[in-house]
């Protein structure tokens, strides 16, 4: 697939969702907690020894939590509002159990329920239920009329994604354990992202160059009329 047909079928599939979306893997690893080394070394005894510095930051916090209490519920809703409209937009990572990531660009006013509703339409399994969920540590997301930025998912969060799999079903669990997890289509987008195209880079000898800049001539100094001779009123011929 050429530059050309990635870029129209992204567009295709993002005209589709209605939002703007990105698919990649994870390729960091995530460390599990088994995986770290019980010989931990210890800290030295002054270590917890409480320094001036230690002091300083406390009172500094005390004062700062203080000045929070007495300001007025109008100025804490005014800096609120300034805060809010200084987000624009919401970008949300669903992670998937096979280390594909969909990468979806929300408005912070939009409901998390919209995430669900796009979700259904690019999992390979839509008529399995599901969740996300957050972690760590583990939670899962139940109220979906929240705004993203009222969920502290704005500008930008990581959720998990998690099929909602009864124990007793045997083939609708391995399915759900095994993937894929997006549609095949979805799948194919991976790597694909219109915002990393770069226009082409101006070469340096097709770059006007600059005129120097044009320095006014100094003008002569005028010189002083000369002055007609004059007699004394006194002189008489």
């Amino acid at each position: 697939m050429d530059a050309e047909e990635a870029k129209a079928k992204l567009l295709a599939v993002q005209k589709e969702l209605g939002h703007e979306i990105r698919v990649f893997t994870n390729t960091t690893a995530s460390e599990k907690p088994d995986d770290v080394s019980a010989s931990a070394t210890e800290e030295p005894d002054d270590f917890y020894d409480f320094t001036p510095e230690d002091y300083y930051q406390i009172m500094s916090e005390k004062i700062g939590a203080q000045s929070q209490v007495l300001k007025t519920r109008k100025i804490r809703e005014a800096e609120a509002a300034v805060r809010r409209a200084r987000i624009t937009k919401a970008v949300i990572r669903v992670r998937f159990p096979d280390n594909y990531v969909l990468e979806v660009k929300f408005q912070p006013a939009e409901k998390i329920q919209s995430l669900m509703d796009l979700l259904t339409k690019v999992v390979a399994r839509p008529d399995l239920p599901f969740y996300i969920y957050t972690t760590p540590p583990k939670e899962r997301i139940k109220d979906t009329s929240k705004d993203f930025y009222s969920a502290g998912f704005a500008p930008g969060a990581i959720v998990y994604f998690s099929y909602d799999r009864p124990k007793d079903s045997d083939y609708d669990n391995a399915v759900a354990k095994e993937g894929p997890y997006l549609r095949d289509d979805i799948l194919s987008l991976n790597g694909l992202d219109l915002s990393a195209e770069q226009v082409d880079p101006v070469h340096p000898e097709q770059e006007p160059k600059p005129k120097p800049p044009e320095v006014a001539s100094p003008l002569p100094d005028p010189k002083p009329a000369a002055k007609k001779p004059t007699k004394p009123k006194w002189l008489k011929l």
